[in-house]
């Protein structure tokens, strides 16, 4: 039976969220899974959401209806994946401080805005980003509160040119966790869909979708 994935979108035009929802279903769908996309979080308390496999959020600085986080919640709580990237998961609901425990992190910064830097593979044996090697990024450097219950995946090192206060500090870039019988997934790459142009950007999310949504194995290819 294939399985089903539901993508929300909107929020921020910044971050090109209609584009990326649309990279993000052909990725989906390219690994077998039945796709919806709503521009809207309306779905989410409407939709029996034990019906699919995995959730995608896309969706910076907006709003939630107080019955579709708890439906989203508690989907999540219940076994159903979870995974997203940049501010569409790590920015989407400023004031929900449940969604951000769901999360494992929050987005509070990014000094200097776009700039280079380098993303660093913390956790070589894991599947998500096996047989990558550390790469050079230019992004969005996000500085984010984060769980420490987290299972990171790779990280960043801030310099401190555009924030002192930041110099040495090692932030997660991609990391993975439980949360109740629910897989979360959580990449801060992506900051426009001219990024998936990038193909550890593309692998990594990929991949850490596929765990997400229990897929068969996650293919490191």
């Amino acid at each position: 039976m294939m399985q089903k994935a539901l993508i929300f979108w909107g929020g921020w035009e910044g971050h090109t969220p209609n584009a990326c929802a649309t990279v993000v279903k052909s990725m989906l769908e390219a690994d077998g899974m039945s796709v919806e996309v709503e521009n809207s979080t309306a779905p989410l308390a409407s939709r029996v959401l034990q019906d699919y496999a995995l959730i995608v959020p896309i969706l910076t600085q907006g709003e939630i209806e107080k019955d579709a986080l708890a439906a989203l919640i508690g989907a999540v709580d219940g076994g159903v994946g979870l995974a997203g990237f940049h501010g569409g998961m790590g920015d989407a609901f400023r004031t929900e401080v449940d969604y951000q425990f769901m999360v494992g992190g929050q987005w509070v910064a990014h000094p200097g805005n776009i700039i280079d830097y380098r993303v660093n593979i913390a956790d070589t044996n894991d599947p998500i980003v096996a047989g990558i090697s550390d790469f050079p990024y230019r992004s969005e450097q996000y500085y984010m509160h984060v769980d420490p219950s987290n299972q990171v995946l790779a990280t960043t090192t801030f310099s401190g040119e555009h924030a002192a206060c930041t110099k040495n500090v090692v932030m997660p870039v991609v990391w993975k966790r439980q949360f109740g019988k629910g897989r979360v997934f959580y990449s801060s790459l992506g900051h426009q869909a001219s990024e998936f142009n990038v193909p550890e950007m593309k692998s990594i999310l990929q991949r850490g979708m596929r765990w997400a949504a229990r897929l068969s194995r996650v293919r490191t290819h």
